[in-house]
């Protein structure tokens, strides 16, 4: 698993990944500055005092507290783009790594947007869920990074594999190797958490879960593909 998760980590950064790589980190920065930019123009429109300095000190801090928010709007905001990137992303690390295999079949237009919208949808649920407990248990964090590692080990594990192989054949292999694919989505959660870093997590996940997928189905966790940096 820590090979595939190296390997991942490396591609991402390489040429092949150059184009995905600013159209999904471009569209992240530009998705969270706009929210930033909203909430905090909507609170400094409807949070008025008379007093100048303690409006002031509200805005710092009303700032300040909508940029802590933002870093648990990663996971979701990430995830809208999982979706619309996942094929490029999955194409180049099947061509690098594993060129003698089929290729995966890229998802319709509509069904990479539904995809998109269905896993947004699933990590606002549980982040919702999560963030509560984060604020008032002691234990939060540990609940909120575990759910978002069950979630994105699955949500990500799918997506990838969906390429390859129909759904009943994709959820029984899900199934049959959960706690592996538990333990990679806990990855990607610490991936995550990394300040800066996160907003690499589509890119690092699918071709991580690429990566899972092939030698999960294989029966060949173990196995390290075929090596990649001559092609990089």
């Amino acid at each position: 698993m820590f090979s595939a998760a190296s390997l991942a980590f490396s591609q991402i950064l390489s040429p092949p990944f150059r184009s995905v790589l600013w159209k999904s980190v471009g569209l992240t920065l530009l998705m969270l500055v706009a929210l930033w930019a909203g909430l905090q123009g909507l609170m400094n429109y409807f949070v008025v005092v008379p007093w100048p300095g303690v409006e002031t000190a509200i805005s710092i801090l009303t700032g300040l507290g909508l940029l802590i928010g933002l870093g648990f709007a990663i996971a979701p905001v990430t995830s809208l783009f999982a979706g619309l990137f996942l094929d490029e992303i999955a194409e180049v690390v099947e061509q690098t790594s594993y060129p003698a295999d089929p290729p995966g079949q890229a998802m319709p237009i509509l069904g990479s947007v539904i995809t998109a919208v269905r896993f947004l949808g699933v990590v606002v649920l549980v982040n919702l869920f999560a963030l509560p407990l984060v604020l008032f248990l002691g234990f939060g964090y540990l609940i909120f990074f575990v759910a978002n590692g069950y979630l994105l080990g699955r949500e990500y594990f799918e997506m990838a594999a969906l390429r390859l192989s129909d759904k009943s054949t994709v959820t029984a292999l899900r199934q049959r190797h959960g706690a592996q694919i538990f333990l990679a989505g806990l990855l990607i959660a610490g991936f995550m958490a990394v300040p800066l870093l996160n907003i690499l997590t589509p890119l690092f996940a699918t071709a991580f879960m690429v990566h899972m997928h092939k030698r999960l189905a294989s029966g060949r966790i173990g196995y390290e593909a075929a090596d990649s940096t001559q092609n990089l």
